[in-house]
């Protein structure tokens, strides 16, 4: 059956001819900004703020604490891309949107991608406040952006995931945090469907599988960079005890709450972990 609609690649470019209409500058760094962090792309140098309706085909985000654009700039002497907000398939969006984003900025020409998220902490090890750099990822959302019809111009059919989350980068982050007076946690990011937040009993079933911290974002975005090429480092900001490991009632009014008040060691660590890519 023949469809008008236009393949992903096509959707890319119409996008990207949209943000070389603000400018043509090619980034080298993507980053995904999670709630309560995108005030960091206001903090870049020369940058350009491209809503993302301007942006042909660019799904939005109606989630508090996500803004909506497309920003580029300098940081630390880096030529960056970022977004400010994402959109989440439990918004109803499909998987191809909830990805589209991450694989614009990466269509613009970047290599390296830093992801970030607020999560619930699961593992004994984390505590709220903590920063978690990701090692490795459980994607239990039941979906995955690659799909349907492969573009061998794009990726491979079958990715490889022995190493989603970029060793040398975590090894720079590491040191980042060291220079700057602190420690970095480490675990396995568990991504789930939401938008309800976890049962105890689920979060017992994740804890048995391997898994540290848990949110409603990221993996889909890993395996469609991953499938780019691209390197990728992830960080969760550990915004609360997972159901049933505190007692506290989970609002999501809290969750942004922790992630601004933890906003200032983030971004001192992503301004660490960017000078380190020069």
């Amino acid at each position: 059956m023949h469809t008008n609609q236009p393949s992903e690649r096509e959707r890319l470019e119409r996008a990207a001819a949209d943000v070389r209409r603000f400018s043509d500058r090619v980034p080298k760094v993507a980053l995904v900004l999670g709630s309560g962090l995108g005030a960091w792309a206001d903090t870049l140098e020369d940058r350009v703020v491209i809503p993302f309706g301007e942006i042909a085909g660019m799904p939005q985000s109606g989630v508090a604490g996500h803004a909506g654009n497309l920003v580029l700039g300098t940081a630390e002497g880096v030529s960056v891309v970022t977004m400010q907000g994402r959109v989440h398939m439990y918004e109803g969006h499909p998987p191809d949107d909830v990805v589209f984003g991450l694989r614009l900025m990466l269509h613009l020409g970047a290599k390296t991608v830093i992801i970030t998220n607020a999560a619930g902490g699961i593992g004994d090890h984390l505590d709220v406040g903590d920063l978690m750099l990701i090692e490795d990822q459980l994607n239990l959302t039941g979906r995955n952006p690659l799909v349907g019809p492969n573009d061998e111009q794009m990726g491979p059919r079958f990715v490889d995931m022995t190493t989603p989350f970029d060793v040398e980068l975590r090894r720079l982050a590491s040191e980042g945090a060291k220079a700057l007076g602190f420690d970095v946690k480490r675990g396995v990011y568990v991504g789930v469907l939401g938008p309800s937040y976890e049962t105890p009993a689920e979060i017992r079933m994740y804890r048995t599988m391997g898994g540290d911290a848990v949110g409603m974002s990221t993996v889909l975005e890993v395996i469609a960079a991953r499938h780019l090429g691209a390197r990728v480092l992830g960080i969760s900001c550990i915004t609360n005890k997972a159901a049933g490991l505190g007692h506290e009632v989970l609002t999501h009014e809290d969750v942004q709450e922790v992630a601004v008040r933890v906003r200032e060691r983030f971004v001192a660590l992503l301004g660490a972990v960017l000078r380190r890519l020069l």
